[in-house]
């Protein structure tokens, strides 16, 4: 685990001044909140200014609906957690930041999910997978740090694989890495062989509009072919992990195994002691563009 640092953050009032100094965090983040806070407190806006909803023609697969802002690299690209669509409250701060400084920034629906085209009921990992890639390869410009909430989280690991010569840095945000398949394993063994009869989980969730989530059982096993907490992930670049630890979807302990498998020495792990799985809140919302901003600072130092 060379290279591997984790720091807790408790709760603290984003309403006092952007200088914070009770963070305790590594000496990266510790630095960058001290030295400039002019800089990244002008992303909170009064309102948000409309980006034009596009569309990425695909030949053989869905159109996938996005949202892009042009400008600097690195550009900043969003993925979004399972069903979520790109209109939440993350993707739409990141996208105001990324505004502010300048910077190039994709957001985008999955197939099958909000204003793309495609059946969800027909969409799998493999799939998702796959808009990724396309966002990343037909849309994005030069270099790319990869902001994946939840199950957008797993999918950057293999973006990051797959296109490791484009991006340059991820941010997980309550990544679950393997989650759903993990999910299913540690149910009882008689409810697992219902599942497989029926072809359909009904997952009880506090995020879903019907309080339940119907995966079918084929996404599950076909989600198999896609973990990567079984062996070392290939992933080279600055890695930065941020967990709420009253998660109760995905444990924070996740974000640990996958620092802990990840082959980059550059990976911190920053867990907040009050946040839980969605990590919406204000104070969620400014540990999250201050991540980003000290990527951007990290890479641009690389470069120069």
């Amino acid at each position: 685990m060379a290279g591997l640092r984790m720091v807790t953050v408790a709760a603290w009032d984003p309403c006092r001044r952007w200088g914070w100094t009770a963070f305790g965090f590594h000496r990266g983040l510790s630095a960058l909140l001290a030295r400039k806070p002019e800089r990244t407190a002008r992303w909170l806006p009064a309102c948000r200014q409309k980006t034009s909803v596009s569309f990425l023609s695909r030949p053989d697969l869905p159109n996938l609906a996005y949202k892009r802002l042009k400008g600097k690299s690195p550009g900043i690209i969003f993925i979004p957690g399972y069903v979520s669509n790109m209109n939440g409250t993350k993707a739409l701060a990141v996208e105001e930041f990324c505004r502010s400084l300048g910077h190039a920034y994709i957001r985008f629906d999955y197939s099958g999910v909000g204003n793309s085209d495609g059946n969800l009921q027909e969409c799998t990992v493999g799939r998702w997978r796959k808009d990724v890639l396309s966002i990343i390869d037909d849309l994005a410009v030069g270099p790319q740090i990869l902001v994946g909430s939840s199950l957008g989280g797993w999918l950057m690991f293999h973006a990051a694989i797959a296109r490791p010569e484009k991006v340059v840095a991820l941010i997980g945000v309550s990544a679950a890495v393997d989650g759903l398949v993990t999910q299913f394993n540690q149910l009882p063994v008689e409810v697992k062989k219902e599942i497989e009869m029926k072809g359909v989980w009904s997952m009880p969730s506090k995020y879903s509009e019907e309080g339940v989530y119907h995966i079918q059982y084929s996404f599950i096993k076909e989600a198999e072919h896609h973990c990567l907490l079984h062996s070392p992930i290939p992933v080279n670049c600055p890695v930065r992990l941020l967990h709420g630890m009253k998660d109760d979807i995905v444990p924070w302990h996740t974000s640990m195994q996958v620092a802990d498998r990840v082959v980059s020495r550059d990976v911190d792990v920053i867990l907040r002691k009050d946040s839980d799985h969605r990590m919406k809140e204000k104070a969620d919302i400014q540990l999250l563009v201050y991540t980003i901003d000290d990527l951007i600072d990290k890479l641009s130092t690389v470069v120069n």
